[in-house]
């Protein structure tokens, strides 16, 4: 090597301001990211300390290996990507999850309360039996299951299982006798109690009306929420994830989040929404936002609930429930308290994120912040709506007009498509799930899985997007496949779209120059394999300020 391409590498690789810190350069690689949507292959990436220094777009002609300042890996054809974003999850329901009984796809009643007893077999000391993720709409009889099943195998320990979409909850006898709830037990506003032929509580419980056994569930500690948090960010890690925005965070997590951030303790980035319904609400409100400095958590949003679920029928709709005359739906709040919190969360310089599943509790939400960010001047906070499942086709233009960002989750769609037109019907369903007609109008779409209810693995959200299919390939054409995404579309979702939701798009969501050295590397290369099996994607290695937090070859 002459002298002439050794100073020209170590101009390369060793920048004036970080010369004292070691710079690593990956290369051999297939990479990829997105420059204002357009996509930029590239071979090597050098960075230092948490900052990426350099692209690659041409082999360097040398390695410069010699210098005690470079670290040099071969990523030996890998492909890379940057860290991927998931715009609207629940960190300590997914962390809750690896410790409860896990009841998705179970395909029957009966079959839900097996896997609950296999649960307790092995988790006798458990004072309550927790549990998630049935699904009434998979199973043979499509009803509602009851307390009954369960009292035959629990007759004294009480039992709470949370559907799949985390708006309604199962109960048995024992936990609904400790809850205090007989016949004469009414439903708090916003909530239902499902009862039987006699008008005796059923056993499930609607949106509000789960606090009434929740309440009695003993709390976690901060120690023991901090815990579990790190768990359920190691294991996001290991999907790919390296930023969640946590949707709906209580006071105690906010705390244990600042705890684990205050001892670096963090595996990836959360921008956590604090929860409106929260007891300190008020209290946080007054503080501010709070952003770490160590980067690795941001507290600048609210998350507010203005309806339920479609799959439980508590999506607000304005017009009744094709397949149940009469019902359409509930909103959480009434009209005049919902403006109210984001007015005030809007005062207090958050960023609102509001859930909406049903027409009309997105119009709702669209009219307040139409009238809201014209009072308060706040369009620069980006305000977002979490969901946007169900919309009426004269509203999707209005998220592009309002600067209001579309917070959605491409596996909703193919989770939902066996039930959401028996909803809504064949003329609503054509806002439903609208990716394509959002993103035509000129919105900006923030991709996220909302896990634990589904998966939190991000290839399964990119797959949906770009083939409206589920993993089986099912249907053949993909489901409403005019809706589809294409895939530098998808990965921008999960990638600089997802970051701009968060006023993070300056440091991270892409991989260039000057930005945060987040990035995954894969088994398999999403731009030339089969679109259908983009769900199989293997993440080897996660890396995050440019330090592994996460290697396939250390987890076996």
């Amino acid at each position: 090597m002459n002298t002439l391409t050794k100073v020209s590498l170590a101009i390369d690789l060793l920048f004036s301001g970080s010369a004292l810190a070691q710079t690593t350069l990956i290369h051999n690689l297939k990479g990829y990211t997105l420059e204002q949507g357009k996509l930029t292959q590239f071979s090597a990436i050098a960075f230092s300390g948490d900052k990426i220094e350099k692209i690659y777009q041409q082999p360097p002609n040398e390695l410069q290996t010699q210098s005690t300042n470079v670290k040099v890996i071969d990523a030996k054809g890998q492909t890379m990507l940057p860290g991927l974003i998931d715009a609207h999850g629940h960190v300590l329901g997914w962390g809750l999850n690896l410790i409860r009984v896990d009841l998705k796809g179970s395909e029957s009643e009966q079959a839900a309360v097996a896997r609950v007893q296999a649960f307790r077999k092995q988790n006798r000391d458990l004072n309550w039996v927790l549990g998630r993720g049935w699904n009434q709409v998979l199973w043979p009889e499509k009803s509602f299951p009851t307390a009954k099943t369960l009292d035959k195998v629990f007759p004294d320990t009480p039992v709470w299982l949370r559907r799949v979409d985390g708006h309604a909850g199962w109960a048995n006898s024992a936990a609904m006798k400790l809850a205090g709830i007989n016949g004469d037990t009414q439903a708090p506003s916003g909530g239902e109690i499902i009862r039987d032929d006699k008008g005796q509580p059923s056993g499930v419980f609607i949106d509000n009306a789960m606090a009434l056994i929740e309440q009695q569930i003993p709390a976690l500690t901060q120690a023991e929420q901090a815990r579990v948090l790190r768990a359920a960010m190691t294991d996001l890690a290991r999907l790919g994830l390296t930023s969640v925005h946590d949707a709906g965070v209580g006071h105690d997590t906010l705390a244990a989040y600042r705890q684990l951030a205050d001892d670096k303790q963090m595996p990836i980035r959360i921008y956590a929404m604090v929860a409106a319904d929260d007891s300190q609400f008020d209290k946080t409100l007054a503080k501010g936002p709070y952003r770490h400095p160590g980067s690795m958590l941001d507290i600048s949003s609210v998350k507010i609930s203005a309806d339920g679920a479609l799959g439980s029928r508590g999506a607000a709709l304005l017009q009744d429930y094709s397949d149940l005359h009469g019902h359409k739906g509930l909103l959480l709040y009434k009209e005049d308290e919902l403006k109210a919190l984001m007015l005030k969360s809007m005062q207090a310089g958050f960023q609102v994120n509001t859930h909406a599943i049903g027409d009309r509790a997105n119009k709702l939400v669209l009219d307040d912040y139409q009238s809201l960010i014209a009072k308060t001047h706040t369009k620069a906070l980006r305000h977002r709506v979490e969901h946007a499942q169900i919309l009426q086709l004269s509203d999707i233009p209005r998220f592009a007009e309002l600067g209001v960002i579309a917070s959605m989750q491409a596996t909703h769609a193919t989770s939902d498509m066996n039930m959401a037109e028996d909803r809504v019907g064949p003329q609503r369903i054509k806002g439903a799930y609208a990716w394509r007609k959002l993103l035509d109008s000129g919105a900006v779409i923030a991709a996220g899985s909302d896990f634990p209810i589904e998966s939190a693995n991000p290839f399964f959200g990119l797959h949906a997007s770009i083939t409206r299919q589920d993993h089986a390939n099912k249907p053949e054409q993909g489901w409403y496949p005019g809706e589809k995404m294409s895939l530098i579309e998808a990965l921008n979702s999960f990638t600089h779209d997802a970051a701009y939701a968060a006023h993070q798009e300056t440091q991270i969501g892409e991989l260039l120059p000057g930005m945060k050295a987040d990035f995954i590397l894969l088994e398999n290369n999403p731009f030339t394999m089969d679109p259908q099996q983009l769900w199989q994607t293997q993440v080897n290695q996660t890396w995050v300020n440019g330090k592994k937090v996460f290697d396939i070859q250390s987890s076996r």
